[in-house]
């Protein structure tokens, strides 16, 4: 590929000002929040990996609630009153599974 070409695909920041095809995040990089963010995301990935192989499901319980616990903080930090709802709601679910399974109700 010739220099011309590679620096084409990399656009410069005045051409991403006046773009509608360039979108940027919203949220900013290498924050407290995004590094929360990418490891419960990671973390809740893991854990549906390990559901859908139907191995280790009290290990995919407490990934599962890390997960969401992670996502409880950053939306909080937030401020984002529909996050905060659904991650406190399957964080409440998933400890009482995982208290059901290791107190063997």
């Amino acid at each position: 590929m010739t220099d011309s070409l590679k620096q084409k695909e990399i656009p410069t920041k005045k051409e991403l000002e006046g773009s509608n095809r360039w979108y940027k995040s919203a949220t900013p990089k290498l924050t407290l929040d995004w590094w929360i963010k990418w490891t419960s995301s990671l973390t809740l990935l893991s854990a549906m990996i390990l559901r859908g192989a139907q191995v280790m499901p009290f290990v995919d319980l407490c990934l599962s609630f890390a997960g969401c616990a992670g996502w409880v903080i950053v939306s909080v930090m937030w401020k984002d009153r529909a996050l905060i709802m659904l991650n406190t709601a399957a964080c409440i679910i998933l400890g009482m599974g995982i208290l059901r399974v290791t107190l063997g109700a």
